[in-house]
């Protein structure tokens, strides 16, 4: 089924529709590197909840031509990384929320992990006024000065993983189907009065952007880890190799990718390890030597610490599983 020009306008030009009934689209997105699927709801008039998961490392971009129109992110899994206008960049990690006026426009976004899972409530603002104010009496939410609240000068507004959004976001995941109508418009009201009553000084995060030079250097060096994995090399090499501050690289790598430099150098070679044994007859000492290690020992301690079980053992489990026979 083909999407509408306004879809098409919202979600970019690659979408396509693949379930349609009363109420609930699912869309479909293909990428260069994987897809997308968005499954979307409309709420209240003018307001969607869109459950979103992705597994590629591209994005699509909103070109809504008009209107005023936010977007509430929420991040459960992976991480999400945009581009604003004048170069700065945002990145939400596992639990964080982000609110974003379309008009604040994205020039780039991205999935650093290659995986992003999560839901965005998305508000038209001309449509949604009127139908939440006929709603609930005694509830009143102005959406006006809810963006003035969290988007002054149009800036894009994170607050990091706490408890109060993982309780308004949790139960979304798991809603009965036969309750979802709604218990959607509870929650999005809820979402609603608690940003109208956030702490916006202690959680917006202004100061933490990083330039797009910065950005650019992390994932070369990022790149060069994943492509010279057998290598040792110090971060002060790398900082000098790749021409950035010491400091400013740990930090600007741990937002890119949500982790420190060692511990994803660390995890990347035991991902790689654990592959390397699923599919060749190598030696755990042949393949620790690939990962970088040059004693077995020492490899296989960190094996265990990312991977649950020591190498050895991972690889008779595969043995066990496909019947005796080698992977």
């Amino acid at each position: 089924m083909q999407a509408s020009e306004k879809e098409k306008n919202f979600y970019g030009p690659n979408i396509k529709i693949i379930k349609k009934k009363e109420g609930c689209t699912v869309y479909r997105m293909m990428t260069p590197g994987g897809e997308g699927v968005m499954t979307s709801h409309m709420v209240f008039p003018g307001i969607e909840l869109v459950y979103n998961d992705f597994h590629t490392s591209s994005c699509f971009h909103n070109i809504y031509p008009k209107g005023e129109i936010m977007e509430i992110n929420h991040c459960r899994a992976g991480r999400f990384e945009c581009e604003f206008r004048g170069g700065s960049y945002g990145y939400l990690g596992e639990g964080d929320l982000s609110v974003n006026m379309l008009s604040n426009h994205v020039i780039n976004s991205s999935f650093p992990l290659d995986h992003y899972h999560g839901v965005a409530v998305i508000i038209d603002f001309t449509e949604a006024s009127q139908g939440l104010l006929s709603f609930l009496d005694d509830i009143s939410i102005n959406l006006y000065l809810l963006r003035d609240r969290l988007c002054p000068d149009n800036r894009c507004f994170i607050m990091r993983a706490k408890e109060e959004i993982q309780h308004i976001f949790s139960e979304l995941y798991t809603v009965p189907e036969e309750i979802r109508k709604g218990y959607f418009k509870l929650k999005i009201l809820e979402l609603l009065l608690f940003l109208s009553v956030a702490d916006i000084p202690r959680q917006s995060e202004p100061d933490k952007y990083f330039t797009k030079n910065q950005v650019e250097t992390v994932k070369e060096i990022k790149k060069y880890i994943t492509n010279n994995m057998d290598k040792r090399i110090t971060l002060t090499e790398l900082s000098s190799k790749f021409g950035i501050g010491l400091t400013t690289m740990k930090l600007c790598f741990k937002r890119v990718y949500g982790t420190s430099i060692s511990a994803y150098i660390k995890y990347y070679r035991m991902q790689a390890a654990a592959l390397l044994l699923r599919q060749s007859n190598d030696s755990v000492m042949h393949i620790a030597a690939k990962a970088g290690y040059e004693n077995s020992s020492k490899f296989a301690a960190a094996f265990k610490e990312i991977m649950g079980i020591p190498p050895l053992k991972f690889r008779k489990n595969l043995s066990l599983f496909n019947g005796g026979k080698e992977t």
